[in-house]
C-alpha cells in the first residue's frame, strides 16, 4: 500500500474507533432522557448555528458521525470545512429521527467546536506570517488529545497550517534526549540514516540543536531539517545565515503569536506551536431542533 494510500487508512481507521468509543462512553446502555420522552417514530430536523466568528472544521467527520449511529440520517452541508463563518450562520441542517439527533447531537459538537477553534487559531497564526511579509509556514506538534490527534491535525490544514508529521512512525525527530543517549549529534543522524537504509524507509529526518556548535555538528551530518531550540531571535538570523540553504530549519520553544514575527523575518521555514493543539478554545457552536 503507498503512504498516502496508507495514511488514509489510518485516518479512516483510528477515526471509526474515536466515534464507537465516543458513543459508548456517552450513550452507555442507552439516553434514558431521550428514550423516556421522545417516541421512536417521532421525525424531526436540526441545525447547526455558528456562535462565534472563525473557521469552520470537522463538517466532513460529521457527516461520519452521523452515518455512523444512524445511515438514514439526512445532511445538507451549506458551509463547508475551511470556510469563513460568522455568528449567526448556519453550517448545516441535519433531518432524521429525533431520538438520533438527540443522541449525536453532543459528540458531534464536541468534534466540530474543537476542529473548529484548532482551524481558527491556525488561520490566524498562519495569515499574521503572510501579513508580515514572510514565507514561513505554520506548524503543528504531537502535543494533542489522546484519541484526537488525526481530527487535530486534519484542523490545522483547514486551518491553512501544515503537519509536522502525524506520529512517531513517519518522521525521524532526533531531539535533546535522543541526541543526549545516542552519544551526540553525529551518532544520532548517523545511526537514523543506516536504520532508513537497513528497513529501507523513506523518512525525513531532522535533528534539534541547542546552540551553533551543535549546528555546526548537524550540518556536516546533512539532515533534511534542522530545528533551532530555544534560540533567540538574533541568534536565528545568524542560525539561518550558517545554514545557507543546506537543508530546511524550523524554530521551536517557547515562541508565541506575539513573539513569532521575528523568528519568520529571521527566515527560517517554519515555526512549529504546541499551542495550536494543546490550549485553544473550542469555537462556540450549537444545534438546534428548527
Amino acid at each position: 500500500m503507498e503512504q498516502s494510500s496508507l495514511y488514509q487508512h489510518t485516518v479512516k481507521e483510528l477515526t471509526d474507533k474515536l466515534i464507537d468509543l465516543s458513543f459508548a462512553e456517552d450513550i452507555g446502555d442507552g439516553d434514558h432522557t431521550t428514550l423516556c420522552c421522545i417516541p421512536e417514530d417521532a421525525m424531526g430536523k436540526s441545525r447547526l448555528i455558528v456562535k462565534e466568528d472563525g473557521i469552520l472544521a470537522g463538517v466532513e467527520v460529521a457527516k461520519e458521525v452521523f452515518r455512523r449511529f444512524d445511515p438514514t440520517m439526512q445532511v445538507e452541508v451549506l458551509i463547508k470545512d475551511g470556510a469563513k463563518i460568522k455568528k449567526g450562520d448556519i453550517a448545516m441542517i441535519v433531518s432524521g429521527k429525533v431520538q438520533s439527533l438527540l443522541q449525536t447531537e453532543r459528540l458531534m459538537l464536541n468534534i466540530m467546536q474543537r476542529m473548529s477553534g484548532i482551524a481558527t487559531m491556525t488561520h490566524r497564526y498562519q495569515q499574521a506570517l503572510i501579513d508580515a511579509g514572510t514565507k514561513t509556514r505554520v506548524l503543528d506538534t504531537r502535543k494533542t488529545t489522546p484519541g484526537m490527534r488525526m481530527l487535530e491535525k486534519e484542523a490545522v490544514k483547514i486551518g491553512g497550517g501544515m503537519n509536522h508529521r502525524i506520529g512517531l512512525f513517519d518522521m525521524i525527530l532526533l531531539k535533546d534526549n535522543h541526541v543526549d543517549f545516542a552519544g551526540g549529534i553525529h551518532n544520532a543522524v548517523s545511526r537514523a540514516k543506516q536504520y532508513c537504509k537497513d528497513k529501507n524507509k523513506n523518512l525525513k529526518i531532522e535533528i534539534e540543536v541547542r546552540n551553533f556548535k551543535e549546528l555546526e555538528e548537524a550540518l556536516a551530518e546533512k539532515p533534511d531539517r534542522i530545528m533551532f531550540d530555544n534560540f533567540t531571535p538574533e541568534d536565528t538570523v545568524k542560525a539561518v545565515k550558517m545554514v545557507n540553504g543546506q537543508c530546511e530549519t524550523e524554530s521551536s520553544g517557547g515562541i508565541t503569536f506575539d513573539t513569532m514575527i521575528p523568528y519568520a523575518k529571521a527566515g527560517v521555514d517554519y515555526i512549529s506551536f504546541g499551542a495550536l493543539t494543546h490550549s485553544v478554545k473550542g469555537l462556540d457552536l450549537s444545534f438546534k431542533a428548527c
